[in-house]
């Protein structure tokens, strides 16, 4: 507490005191005595946590504000016993069973209690509780429970205590961290004195791996990384707990009441004991404004509070990066900061314990070095640090040695690397030698993920590369990304390691096949590493990424035509997914343009590798089965373009083809049935499905007709694309496709892709293809579902989708989506296909905005022929192949201006919100 300075104008115990005992002059009933105790005691803890706040908001100092907390806390919790053991419970001479100790422990026992956080006690008694102990115990706690305090406590004697810390780790770091408030002192001496002796003395080592092995479980709980865009700041990787853990072990295996103590004890310098206050104190920050801006316990770092936390902070937008990105990063730094902590930590603990197997790793046949590293307790070290001076191309040549032979690096190496980091300069940086060695690592058989993992998390990665240590860190503020930018490249080199060993064939089957037949493994590797190098500095980060590569490669050592391959690959990393997601694969001129842009078959493949590994990284439930059947669709169409396939036939010829084997397969109608059904739909009709999927459609017109229904549906679930077919046939009139896709989203269900057709006959033919939304098949159960049975209600205008839509916006929770901002924008595309306007529309998604979109493309009085509808977290890109009344392309300048003002207007309305007027709604209806 030495560092609260004016602690009484913050909480005054005597002034207190002297309140509370002026109440006993009254004359005043038990219960009415109480209730004015009670309103003191209430009125000093809400100055007291006023007066922290107000001095945290001023200073931003989170380790004064928690301290500031556990003082006001302390001072109550005194006042409290001073008024039960002094006038409600008197004893003159208490005896030793009567005589009680109040103790904080947990984080209160540090001396550390966040706005929200619980306050934690140990009722501490000789040996049998005596009902005056008992009494004065209930007292406090009841008006601490009255005061609205999360209070967590156990009363225990001095037996008890030691007993329970010798069994339960949990208990044991307890009262490791045990701190005198009030009572007894000699009680908690002894309670010290004998913990020590029982508790701690041999058992160092078991404390350590029992510490360790409770990090790695609750790391293992969070995801096991510190860079998920959503972070916990205290039990996630690089949290408060991993400090925490840090200062029970040093407590428990060096005697030590604080981590300062280490630099006199020659286990830290006095910059790494600083690098810990430091990042403990930006956390303790971030906790205290997290805990006043919700009003509630929360650790999360969620999208919806990182923009204010991020002004309140004081983080502004700079040029390629807003704040709250810069925020971001600042936090993600902080996080990687504690793992270098605890390497070096490690190091200190390592160095002082005497077992051999100290931090539970593998068994090995020791030798005395492997590829001319010294071996110690299985792990790969360095005789001198100093050797890293001398030659800095070894803290390359170490991970290198430790990826090949599949040994771990010793802490103390780790150590050595991190405070050695400054000789990689650029000399180092240019060195071929060294440059050989990172591509080794990069390139190797054996997995790089981890080896790559652990050189960025102990700095070197990103100081040999600089442009690389530009992106550790990085984030971007959206949901779809769920890494920042580091940890998603690793991760995507990581997957495409395991596809070339072929550990993901029967979730990449295409990537997997063709990877043994690229030219260059070091081009594909590299135009990983590369894709994103140059996000957050503004503008395209493809285009300037590409510009990076073309100065990397050849540092790298790469010829001329890999550093141009490579540089190419990164210019149009998301060329592949842009074609595959949001352009219609069933038109030439989309495989034609595509294929113009690639060029070759070894460009095809390198990007198709480079294209999965890179949508598999963005987050665990980014990929599906759709996108990988889109992609190896476009893959393999590509392909067969190139090699001078069927996509150079004329269209007249592939759809007469195709009603011929369908009048093969109709072989049992009646001929002029067979006839009739060949001539409604028009040549773009036949060229859009598959045959089975044609002969399944025929079936269902044929019933159709034969019952004289006004609508049929059918729904046909492809688990293995993670789709739900949904095909309906009904009489076609203005504003169908936009009914339809209301009725989809009051289901619940989402459209990825819908394809529009109206017969000869005036009859129409929409399929959907929708997903639930975890992005798997939408579930479909039985002829009457809820899905057939809203289409129905919808298109006899029984319900109206936008209605129900809103009505479901104002009284369901707030959508995630809300807390973003994304730039409405509408790009028109003439040239896309030669069929067709492609109008693309990018805008933040919402409930009902799908319907929205179509409505107004009915309004605008134009047909839509295909749509492919695609989700990046908060962002929708939706895209609409339409035409004219005429049946024609859009090309009147003054159309497409009033296409796009209108489409705009769409996307800026909110869902919450009646803004649509009633001449607008009804013909949306």
């Amino acid at each position: 507490m030495k560092n609260l300075k004016n602690r009484r104008k913050i909480i005054n115990r005597q002034a207190l005191q002297e309140a509370l005992e002026a109440v006993l002059d009254k004359d005043l009933s038990t219960q009415k005595r109480r209730a004015e105790w009670l309103s003191l005691y209430k009125q000093a803890l809400n100055d007291g946590y006023a007066e922290v706040k107000r001095r945290f908001m001023k200073d931003q100092d989170g380790a004064l504000a928690v301290l500031g907390n556990a003082y006001v806390i302390d001072q109550l919790i005194r006042a409290m016993y001073h008024m039960a053991a002094r006038h409600l419970y008197p004893s003159a001479n208490p005896t030793k069973a009567e005589k009680l100790c109040i103790i904080a422990v947990g984080g209160y026992g540090r001396g550390e209690l966040a706005p929200q956080s619980d306050v934690d006690l140990l009722f501490l008694h000789a040996y049998k509780l005596s009902p005056r102990v008992e009494q004065i115990v209930e007292d406090i706690l009841y008006l601490l429970w009255d005061l609205g305090l999360k209070v967590g406590q156990s009363t225990r004697s001095l037996d008890e205590c030691i007993r329970q810390a010798k069994s339960d780790w949990t208990i044991c770091t307890s009262i490791l961290e045990a701190r005198f408030i009030w009572g007894e002192k000699a009680l908690f001496t002894e309670l010290q004195k004998q913990f020590r002796k029982q508790v701690m003395e041999g058992r160092e080592n078991d404390f350590l791996e029992a510490k360790l092995h409770e990090r790695d479980e609750r790391h293992n709980k969070m995801g096991d990384s510190r860079y998920v865009l959503e972070p916990n700041i205290k039990d996630g990787k690089g949290g408060l707990r991993d400090l925490h853990t840090l200062y029970w072990i040093t407590k428990f295996l060096f005697q030590v009441t604080d981590i300062s103590e280490l630099p006199d004890k020659g286990k830290l310098t006095q910059s790494e004991v600083e690098g810990f206050t430091k990042t403990q104190q930006f956390l303790w920050t971030l906790r205290c404004h997290l805990h006043y801006l919700t009003g509630r316990p929360e650790d999360r770092l969620t999208f919806d509070v990182q923009p204010e936390l991020a002004r309140l902070m004081g983080y502004t937008d700079h040029a390629g990066a807003t704040g709250v990105e810069r925020f971001m990063k600042h936090y993600f730094l902080i996080a990687k900061d504690v793992g270098n902590l605890t390497r070096i930590f490690c190091a200190a603990f390592e160095a002082n314990s005497k077992r051999r197997r100290l931090l539970d790793l593998p068994k090995r046949v020791f030798r005395r070095d492997i590829e001319g590293f010294p071996v110690e307790s299985g792990r790969l070290t360095v005789d001198d640090a100093r050797r890293f001076e001398k030659k800095p191309v070894d803290m390359l040549r170490i991970f290198r040695a430790s990826q090949r032979q599949n040994v771990d690096i010793h802490p103390d190496a780790l150590q050595a690397i991190t405070r050695k980091l400054r000789y990689l300069n650029k000399k180092i940086q240019k060195s071929p030698e060294a440059n050989a060695v990172f591509l080794d690592i990069l390139t190797a058989k054996e997995d790089p993920e981890v080896t790559l993992r652990h050189m960025n998390e102990c700095g070197l990665f990103g100081r040999f590369m600089p442009d690389f240590g530009r992106v550790v860190a990085q984030m971007q503020y959206d949901m779809y990304h769920v890494y920042t930018t580091d940890e998603h490249t690793i991760r995507a080199i990581g997957i495409l390691n395991r596809i070339e060993n072929g550990r993901l064939a029967s979730d990449h089957p295409v990537a997997s096949q063709i990877i043994d037949k690229v030219l260059s493994r070091e081009v594909l590797y590299v135009a990983v590493l590369l894709h994103d190098i140059a996000k957050g500095r503004g503008g395209d980060h493809s285009v300037l990424g590409a510009d990076l590569a073309r100065k990397i490669c050849p540092r790298l050592g790469l010829t001329d035509e890999q550093s141009e391959t490579v540089a190419w690959l990164v210019l149009h990393h998301l060329a592949m997914s842009e074609t595959a997601f949001k352009r219609d694969l069933g038109d030439p001129k989309t495989i034609q343009d595509f294929v113009g842009l690639v060029q070759s078959p070894e460009r095809l493949r390198l990007l198709l590798c480079l294209t999965v590994v890179d949508i598999r990284a963005v987050g665990p439930k980014v990929w599906n089965n759709w996108k990988a059947t889109l992609l190896r669709e476009l893959y393999y169409r590509a392909e067969d373009l190139m090699s001078g396939g069927m996509l150079e036939e004329g269209r007249d010829m592939r759809a007469d083809a195709l009603r011929d084997q369908l009048r093969e397969r109709l072989s049992q109608w009646p001929q002029n049935d067979v006839d009739a059904h060949l001539s409604r739909g028009g040549t773009s009709y036949f060229l859009s499905y598959d045959l089975d999927s044609l002969v399944r459609q025929a079936e269902l017109i044929r019933v159709a007709q034969s019952h004289g229904e006004d609508l049929t549906l059918d729904v046909l679930v492809d688990r293995e694309k993670a789709v739900t077919e949904l095909t309906i046939y009904a009489p076609d009139h203005p504003g169908l496709f936009s009914r339809l896709s209301g009725a989809v989203a009051v289901c619940g269900a989402s459209i990825v892709e819908a394809k529009i057709h109206t017969f000869s006959d005036g009859m129409a033919l929409d399929t959907f293809l929708i997903q639930d939304s975890h992005g798997a098949a939408f579930k479909h159960t039985g002829r009457a579902s809820p899905l057939e049975e809203t289409i129905r209600k919808v298109l006899s205008g029984e319900m109206r989708p936008l209605q129900e839509l809103e009505k479901r916006a104002r009284t369901g929770l707030k959508s995630r989506t809300d807390v973003f901002t994304v730039a409405p924008r509408v790009l028109i595309d003439n040239k896309a296909s030669n069929t067709h306007t492609v109008i693309e529309v990018n805008g933040r998604d919402r409930p009902g905005l799908l319907f929205q979109l179509t409505s107004t493309l009915t309004r605008l009085g134009l047909q839509i022929g295909k749509a492919k509808i695609s989700t990046f977290g908060e962002q929708v890109v939706d895209v609409f192949y339409v035409k004219d009344v005429f049946g024609l392309k859009i090309d009147h300048e003054n159309k497409l201006k009033q296409i796009r003002t209108m489409m705009l207007d769409a996307l800026k309305q909110n869902a919450t919100s009646n803004r649509t007027g009633k001449a607008d709604r009804r013909a949306a209806e």
